[in-house]
């Protein structure tokens, strides 16, 4: 299947070692976090720590390209869930390194999609939006799936890459 994250009801967190997500997605943790918070709470300031902390990843014309398409895939699944989504506070050091079932199931979607990993991105959409395969949410997945693929050279589209010519 997909890397179902099933935690048993005494324990609702789990390190984010133990999901064996690559760095790159390991960093999306706290962007994703500052994205719900800043939707929870419409007045704060938590979307522009997200860009910031985006930027501060990986410098600011990747980093704010990352942030930037990470925002719908976030908004969509917010949405969808009309605000059933468990979040860990993004300023809260104690939990920094633990992610809650819904934070696991949201990156191990990406984690798949970024890998061209259909039938388990598949699970795990199914599995994040408790059975409701969204289009709109599956887009924004896959659309920044395509923008940062797993492996690739994390580079924006467009930029130029430099050369030796001998």
């Amino acid at each position: 299947m997909t890397l179902q994250v099933t935690l048993t009801p005494d324990l609702v967190q789990a390190p984010l070692v133990t999901f064996g997500f690559d760095p790159f997605e390991a960093r999306l943790v706290s962007i994703m976090r500052h994205f719900v918070a800043a939707a929870n709470a419409p007045g704060s300031q938590a979307w522009h720590r997200a860009f910031v902390i985006a930027a501060e990843n990986w410098g600011e014309a990747h980093g704010l390209a990352v942030a930037h398409t990470l925002w719908p895939v976030v908004r969509e699944l917010l949405e969808l869930r009309e605000g059933d989504f468990t979040s860990n506070d993004p300023l809260d050091l104690d939990t920094r390194d633990l992610l809650t079932t819904d934070e696991a199931q949201f990156i191990a979607m990406l984690h798949h999609m970024r890998r061209d990993h259909t039938a388990k991105a598949r699970d795990a959409v199914e599995a994040l939006t408790h059975g409701q395969m969204n289009p709109d949410l599956i887009r924004a997945g896959l659309s920044f799936a395509d923008r940062f693929p797993s492996g690739a050279r994390q580079r924006l589209r467009g930029t130029p890459a430099l050369r030796v010519v001998g």
